[in-house]
């Protein structure tokens, strides 16, 4: 505790501003880590429709959900593909 008594006055300041400056260095590899994981896509919304919703959207909401379906799938896919060939022991 003497330690905090022996800085003087406006220490507390600096320490503030390096917590501040750590959350937004944290708060920008987030968003670099959710940009680079596909994790602002917009049409996300459309996967949780199924076959049986067809009768609750337009023809061209449908058909966009199918092809939003189609190239999440065909991600997920390549993202399976690469984790195996990472997984896969050198020959």
């Amino acid at each position: 505790m003497r330690f905090i008594e022996s800085l003087g006055d406006g220490w507390s300041i600096y320490l503030w501003l390096i917590v501040g400056a750590s959350i937004i260095v944290v708060s920008l590899f987030g968003i670099r880590w959710a940009w680079r994981n596909e994790q602002f896509d917009e049409d996300i919304k459309y996967l949780v429709f199924t076959e049986a919703d067809k009768d609750k959207m337009t023809p061209a909401e449908y058909r966009h959900s199918r092809e939003v379906l189609e190239a999440q799938m065909a991600s997920r896919d390549q993202h399976l593909q690469e984790q195996a060939e990472m997984r896969r022991p050198p020959p």
